[in-house]
Formats: C-alpha cells, structure tokens, sequence
C-alpha cells in the first residue's frame, strides 16, 4: 500500500487538530474533509470539503477519523466500516454501551481497525510513567490518584463530565496498571444547570487490588491534569498538560524531629524531574492508526478497550445515582480469584 487515503470526518474542537496533524503526516494522503457546518475555523487549506461522510466515501478512502459529537459517532463508524475503510473514533467511543458493543462487533467482523482516541495514552509523562512501572521501579503499587478539573468547554453538548472527560483517566488507569476496574463508588453533582453532570468523585478496585480515586470536573478556574501512581519505593507524579514526571522516592534517613515523625509512615527522600522527549500526544496517535491500517495494531487504542471505558464510565453515572457500589464486569469476566 502506498500513502493512507484518508478522511476527518466533524470538523469541531478535536477535527481541525486531527485535520493539521493528518496533512502534514508521513505516509498519509488527507483526501478530504468533512462537516454538515462547512470549514467553520479554516483548516481545510484546499482539501476538498464535504457536506457528509456518504460524500467522502465516493472520493475512495482507506481511513477516517470521526471526530463528531458523540451522538453520532455508531451511525457513521458503522457507515464507513460498510465501506471497508478503517477509523479512528473519538473518544467517548459511543453514546452508550449498546452502541460500543455494535461497533466492535461490526469492525471485528470486517476484519478492519477499529480504534478510539484515548490519547493520554500517547503522552509523553505518561508513557515514560508505563514504561518505569513495567521495569518495576516502584515495586508493588498500592494507589493510583488523578485529578482533571478545569472551565466548562462550551464545546460539549451531548455527554457529561464522566463520559467526555473521566473516560480519559478510567482509561490511562487502566492502561498503567494492565488492569480492569472490578467495582467503584462514585458521586457526582449538577451545578451548571445542564441535563448531565459536572462534577464526579470515584474512587475504584482494580482487579489487581490497586485502589484508585479520581476528581472530574467542569467547575474550577484553573485547568489540571494529574496523576499519581504510589506504591513500595514511593510515588510518581505526572503532568499531562506540561508533559512533565518527577519520582518522589521513599527515604533511608530516619526522621529526627519526633512530633514529625510520629505521623509518617514513611520518610520523605530524594526527588528527581525526568528529562525526556515529548512528543505532541495526537501525531502519536496518528502515527499507531497509520502503522495498524498498514498491518502493526500494537500500539493502538482497540474499540473494545473503549468499550470496557464505556462501561466503567456507565457505572460511575449509575452509582452516583443509586449511591452504590457498583461491579463494571459482569460475573463471568472477573479475573479468577478476584471479590466481586
């Protein structure tokens, strides 16, 4: 195969990125653009646009990204999977897991790629962070923490804080760990006036007995975007925003001021910055589409990955509802060996 034909499909927030990281990608032909709106922030530069996706599918393309509002995200995954050609969908997947299922059933049965924009996944801290916890550097882990809070996009019309936002740190969570959430208990509140929520706080069980917490919000002044992992040797802290890792390691020198002392159970030690590469996250992700439409799917986000998100994300809005504990896996896809 020569250069990927490819297509955005929504040319909102997240589209015209995509559109500017596709144009300029190695091995990748952007053949056209597409939105019922037009070319509302001018990134088209000469790209055909069109008013559809049944529009751009007469172009002929190998791939798309569906960058639409999430309602829409089954109907035109399914479209172009009937078409034969591979997508990369934004994240939330689907509106609901019932639509999620559909699409990785249909994708799997065409034998296409089929894949979700969790792009944490391709950050630079991140990735840095996986790679140190797989060496083993932190020992065993006992906690993983994040905090994403920042203003009300006025972008978001069709989901709320869980799907369109904690689905990003249900999945980087799991991906760190290499585990499934197995139950969580979460609240949530409604203080924008909108029909979905804006605020969650959930904390979780991995099935590897990790415990993890989590503070989503549309409500603070500031933006954040956090994660801690802790475990034997100490914690790793990252920043997905400035793309930054510091390790803060467990002491070896006693503690000589008793009143101090008395309330740690460890000491505090050195604290390192890392230096590494950083990549921006969505030419990342554009480069792991690109090399699984031309046969290497290791480094993509699969839809069923974003499926079982879905599901997290699903029982995190229901027991924030119900204010109870609720168990993501059915029965029988529980690890063995591990309490429902």
């Amino acid at each position: 195969m020569g250069a990927v034909r490819t297509a955005v499909i929504g040319l909102g927030m997240m589209g015209r990125h995509h559109t500017r990281v596709l144009r300029s990608l190695p091995g990748v032909e952007l053949v056209a653009v597409a939105d019922a709106l037009g070319d509302r922030h001018g990134v088209a530069d000469g790209v055909p646009v069109m008013p559809s996706a049944s529009d751009v599918l007469r172009l002929g393309i190998d791939a798309a990204v569906v960058a639409v509002p999430t309602s829409a995200h089954e109907a035109i995954a399914l479209e172009l999977a009937e078409a034969g050609v591979h997508c990369l969908v934004e994240k939330p997947v689907a509106s609901d897991v019932a639509g999620a299922t559909r699409m990785v059933s249909r994708f799997d049965e065409a034998g296409l790629v089929g894949a979700v924009g969790h792009i944490e996944r391709y950050n630079s801290a991140l990735q840095e962070l996986r790679r140190r916890l797989d060496a083993g550097e932190l020992g065993e882990v006992y906690q993983v923490v994040t905090r994403r809070q920042g203003p009300f996009p006025a972008r978001i019309a069709d989901v709320g804080v869980v799907k369109d936002l904690a689905t990003h740190d249900i999945d980087l969570t799991s991906w760190l760990l290499g585990s499934p959430f197995v139950r969580l208990f979460a609240q949530a509140a409604h203080k924008s006036g909108r029909e979905h929520e804006d605020l969650v706080a959930f904390s979780g069980t991995l099935a590897d007995g990790t415990v993890t917490n989590h503070l989503v919000n549309w409500l603070s002044p500031f933006k954040e975007r956090v994660t801690i992992v802790t475990g034997e040797g100490g914690s790793f802290v990252a920043d997905t925003l400035t793309g930054d890792l510091w390790f803060h390691e467990n002491g070896t020198v006693a503690t000589e001021w008793d009143a101090v002392s008395a309330f740690r159970g460890v000491s505090e030690g050195p604290v390192t910055r890392f230096a590494f590469a950083k990549r921006e996250p969505l030419v990342a992700e554009h480069e792991a589409f690109r090399d699984a439409v031309l046969g290497d799917r290791s480094r993509i986000v699969p839809l069923c990955d974003g499926l079982q998100t879905l599901r997290v994300a699903e029982a995190a809005i229901e027991s924030a509802r119900t204010l109870s504990i609720v168990h993501p896996l059915a029965p029988s896809e529980h690890p063995e060996g591990t309490p429902a």
